[in-house]
């Protein structure tokens, strides 16, 4: 095999491989296997651990020091740093997490971000909706009303319709913050997946009272019915860690 075919072989592989070890080194150091201010193992340790070279290694190290995860140091190595660093909102960030391992603080940040942020966004969306935003918010409340015991396909169409709302609100900031917490949104829903189909069809109405607000123009009304979202939300997170606990 020549070099320029063994570089082409290693680039098409290298967009597999890369993503692949900087999760599992993102999943170490999530799990307390690395703790917050511990040395990672050598580059050529950890390549011979994940089975791939040192420039993949390198790389991965790089992606994860962006984020916050880890700090390399000079005749030290690469330290993991305080969890108060990491980029927890990055949505790579929290889809390395299991939804299991993210712990109730993080969930409970979530949430109170979304009271401080939805009501007003829905408010902004009562007053800017495109008639075709309109349209949209009710074809992905529809996508929620029917999908019966399928909690996959409600939480798809719920992450939608959500996204929607933010884009309505015609505002870049809110929309790119919608964007951010998407991952949070369906690790959420994930979390709560108990909840009973009749919980689930009380969400369903609460979120009609959105598209209802959108499409009569009434901004009050688009905010109370984003705040009884979250006291749904709340509620049925609630009860979720409650299981988890017992």
């Amino acid at each position: 095999m020549t070099e320029t075919s063994r570089k082409a072989q290693s680039d098409t592989r290298r967009p597999r491989v890369m993503p692949d070890v900087t999760k599992a080194l993102a999943s170490d150091i999530f799990s307390g296997r690395y703790p917050a201010g511990s040395s990672l193992p050598t580059e050529n340790e950890l390549g011979v651990e994940y089975g791939v070279s040192r420039t993949v290694i390198r790389e991965a190290l790089k992606v994860l020091a962006a984020k916050g995860l880890v700090l390399s140091r000079p005749r030290i190595g690469t330290v993991v740093c305080d969890q108060d660093n990491w980029n927890i909102i990055d949505p790579q960030v929290l889809a390395w997490h299991a939804p299991h391992a993210l712990d109730d603080k993080l969930f409970d940040a979530i949430l109170e971000t979304r009271r401080a942020i939805e009501p007003l966004v829905a408010e902004l969306a009562a007053t800017r909706a495109t008639l075709q935003e309109v349209a949209d918010l009710e074809a992905a409340w529809r996508g929620m009303a029917d999908a019966g015991e399928d909690l996959a396909a409600f939480s798809r169409s719920d992450v939608v319709f959500h996204q929607i709302v933010y884009a309505a609100s015609h505002n870049p900031i809110f929309r790119q913050i919608g964007n951010l917490i998407d991952t949070g949104l369906k690790f959420s829903l994930e979390a709560s997946a108990t909840i009973s189909l009749e919980r689930r069809m009380e969400a369903v109405a609460a979120h009609r009272e959105v598209v209802e607000a959108l499409r009569m123009r009434d901004a009050a009304a688009a905010r109370g019915a984003a705040s009884k979202i979250l006291d749904l939300a709340a509620r049925d997170l609630t009860s979720a860690k409650k299981l988890k606990n017992n």
